[in-house]
């Protein structure tokens, strides 16, 4: 970090910039970000997000379809594959290269939204929702008039300074020849297909979905890039989980990080969760666990993952636990695993 860096906080903070001062922030979390430090860099921006300082920006009030959001700032944890992708989009916005509808598809907590969060925090643009429950409309044809309205609304948007934003864009447009489909939201998707035709080339929208494959591949072919976010393997998620166990262990005192058996209970999972839903059970584990034992949180998290309101001292053992490790996930001391798991080998030997 710079002095000027620190001079510009100040500044900032007495002239009650909370724009500026703001983007100044996040600079120096990129310069964490850049230099290895992402518990840091993630930290920081933590700090600005809690203290609420963002504010929405007065040349947006008139907008009736359209709300500036506080977008988080938080590193976004992605695999290979598909960051290699987002930092295609990015480049591709900011090269005016001509490509400007990106549609992110995949199960909800793959971090498609957060990309979108990403990519306007990156770009320095402001990132503009689009409000679902002001376009529907009950009565008949005012849905596809509001969408209508609301192309007219982002074709009228300062060029260069705003990412809009369709999230579960689903909600909106339907595959048009569904049969269970309704024919007022046929129609919304016809004027949504119109609207992405007529869009100006300077205006980049985003639009994420958990339902790619029932759209209307005319719609589809309207965007001019998607992206995949279900391409995460068990290696990436596992990956995530260590780096969102890193981080919340370093926030929390009396715990202590072990790497090893929180990798091995993974392992044993058919199914690891998706990164949103990886995310709540790990800060979860280790934000309720009782922090005069320092592994407290894997034996939730074991509990968790596995579904399992007790533990089971024979079960641990079949699953190749040592007895160290089940006396970390039971809380029972080795000596007594011992004896017990002895005792229960007893007891099947006589029943059989």
């Amino acid at each position: 970090m710079k002095k000027q860096d620190i001079i510009n906080l100040i500044r900032y903070h007495v002239e009650k910039n909370e724009d500026s001062f703001v983007a100044q922030v996040a600079e120096i979390a990129n310069d964490f970000e850049r230099n290895g430090d992402e518990a840091i860099a993630q930290y920081v921006m933590d700090l600005v997000s809690s203290a609420n300082v963002y504010v929405p920006q007065s040349g947006y009030k008139n907008l009736r379809f359209l709300r500036k959001i506080s977008y988080s700032t938080k590193p976004l944890l992605l695999p290979e594959i598909i960051r290699e992708d987002i930092f295609g989009v990015i480049n591709a916005i900011r090269n005016n290269s001509g490509l400007s509808k990106f549609l992110f598809y995949g199960a909800p907590g793959t971090g498609k939204t957060e990309s979108a969060y990403q990519i306007a925090r990156i770009l320095d643009r402001d990132l503009l929702y689009v409000s679902a429950e002001q376009l529907v409309d009950s009565r008949l044809g005012e849905t596809a008039k509001n969408v209508s309205l609301l192309f007219d609304e982002i074709n009228h948007l300062p060029y260069g300074r705003v990412i809009v934003l369709f999230d579960e864009i689903d909600s909106l447009v339907l595959d048009r020849i569904n049969r269970n489909d309704l024919r007022e939201m046929g129609r919304v998707t016809s004027i949504f297909i119109k609207g992405l035709e007529t869009l100006n080339e300077n205006i980049v929208i985003i639009a994420t979905t958990n339902l790619f494959k029932n759209f209307d591949k005319a719609l589809i072919r309207r965007f001019d890039a998607t992206v995949s976010f279900d391409r995460y393997s068990k290696e990436d998620l596992i990956d995530i989980a260590d780096s969102i166990l890193t981080t919340s262990i370093k926030r929390t005192q009396g715990l202590k990080q072990n790497l090893r058996l929180f990798n091995k209970i993974l392992n044993k999972l058919e199914q690891v969760p998706l990164p949103g839903d990886l995310k709540q059970i790990v800060q979860t584990a280790v934000l309720f666990s009782n922090t005069s034992n320092e592994y407290d949180y894997l034996r939730r998290l074991y509990r968790e993952l596995n579904g399992n309101s007790t533990i089971n001292l024979q079960e641990l053992k079949n699953q190749g636990y040592t007895t160290r490790e089940i006396e970390i996930l039971s809380r029972i001391p080795k000596s007594s695993v011992s004896r017990k798991l002895k005792e229960a080998l007893n007891e099947s030997n006589i029943a059989g």
